[in-house]
């Protein structure tokens, strides 16, 4: 997958999310290129609601594909302070623009957590590109 994007800007997971910090205590969140590209066309997207707890390693959403149904887990702890509404009615937009348009949710941390400290223990692109094969 040697034209898997992944843009450089942004920390991943080994679960195949993308982390962008989007504000001093905020992030976005949403799968890789890789990901979408082996789920297949999204069909249906399973979103957390706004105040909803993410936990790091456990699951808050779902991506259905005509392939099949895979977790989102979390990349840190904190609060969903935003989800993308756009996905209801368009959920391909997490293939056709998986790091613009087709974001998932923004996770906000809390007061005491020093979010770049946290962003530094996950990969970043050419770790990323190491775990995919890329």
């Amino acid at each position: 997958m040697s034209d898997t994007k992944i843009p450089e800007n942004l920390n991943y997971t080994a679960e195949h999310e993308w982390i962008d910090k989007v504000g001093e205590k905020t992030v976005r969140v949403g799968i890789t290129d890789f990901a979408q590209d082996s789920l297949g066309d999204v069909v249906f997207v399973q979103l957390p609601e706004a105040d909803d707890a993410i936990e790091v390693g456990e699951s808050f959403a779902e991506v259905e594909s005509t392939k099949s149904v895979s977790d989102i887990f979390g990349p840190l702890n904190g609060t969903v302070s935003a989800i993308n509404d756009a996905l209801e009615g368009a959920p391909e937009l997490v293939n056709s623009a998986p790091y613009d348009g087709g974001w998932l949710v923004e996770i906000t941390v809390g007061d005491d957590v020093d979010l770049d400290e946290v962003l530094g223990d996950l990969l970043d692109a050419a770790g990323y590109a190491a775990a995919v094969g890329s």
